[in-house]
């Protein structure tokens, strides 16, 4: 079941391409990402993804590294990151979540794709 042909001959055609799936989490910046609350005059209510882990503080630029900033679900002022659901922080813990569960989850899903493969193979008695 390695390539899109055993996939479709099992009615899987539509599988993930779980090596894709696997080589862009490893070209990604590196985990644990975080949810920063970040606040000031510029970007007034930032809700970014970060490297470093919030210190609960709303801190200020310039008192954070911009090149600690992975993504932004708000920049409120001026309104240059926004979402019409207002799930900003909803969004941010999904996508800090997913920097680790994606890399997991590939593993898991071509652990159980091999263990499937070799049920299959062996002769039934």
């Amino acid at each position: 079941m390695n390539d899109k042909r055993d996939m479709a001959d099992d009615g899987m055609a539509d599988a993930l391409d779980l090596d894709e799936i696997e080589e862009e989490s490893a070209a990604a910046t590196p985990g644990p990402w975080f949810v920063r609350q970040l606040d000031d005059d510029y970007a007034m209510n930032l809700v970014a993804i970060s490297t470093v882990a919030d210190t609960g503080q709303g801190t200020r630029w310039p008192d954070f590294d911009h090149r600690e900033m992975i993504a932004a679900t708000l920049v409120q002022h001026p309104r240059y990151v926004d979402c019409a659901d207002s799930r900003w922080d909803e969004n941010a813990a999904f996508i800090a979540m997913a920097r680790e569960a994606v890399p997991q989850l590939v593993e898991e899903v071509k652990r159980l794709r091999q263990r499937l493969s070799t049920e299959t193979d062996r002769p039934r008695s």
